[in-house]
This record gives C-alpha cells, structure tokens and sequence, in this order.
C-alpha cells in the first residue's frame, strides 16, 4: 500500500482552489486499459494521447480541475487498480 502522505502535503502547496491539475500515464496500447484510464475524469477535462515510438504504449495526459488534494489522490488510487499503468 502506497503511502500518500508525502503526496498530499506537495499538493497542499495549492492554497486555491480548484486548480487545473495535470495527470499523466503510460499505458499498454490495449483499448480496454486506455479507455479505463480515460473513464478516471470527467467529460469536461481534456485528454490527450500520445504513441510510443514502436507503438506498445500510449502516453495519456489529462488536464482537469480539482478541488482537493484528496480527489486528486482518489485519482491516482484509482488509477493503481488497473493493471501495468504506470504513473508520471
């Protein structure tokens, strides 16, 4: 289990809210993985996907508005349930 402390108290470094907070991840080229990554934000957040050189991974970049350090957290917990992402 991942220790989130260290985590919320960088974001507690916000000290307005919301704020238009970047997430990125480097997932398995399989539709399936990318379409559970995307399915994390809300239709209003904007997501961009980028293919590795040889083509086996998709960088996904989404860019949201969050109102706390723990729904960005919540995001990134989430985003642990789903098999061989890896989080940047």
């Amino acid at each position: 289990m991942k220790d989130w402390n260290s985590l919320r108290e960088k974001l507690n470094y916000y000290k307005i809210w919301p704020v238009n907070y970047m997430f990125k991840f480097i997932v398995p080229a399989q539709m399936d993985k990318i379409a559970r990554v995307e399915a994390l934000f809300k239709d209003e957040a904007v997501i961009y996907r980028k293919e590795s050189r040889k083509g086996n991974y998709i960088s996904i970049t989404a860019k949201q508005n969050m109102f706390s350090a723990e729904q960005i957290i919540n995001i990134y917990k989430e985003a642990g349930k789903i098999e061989d992402i890896v989080p940047l």
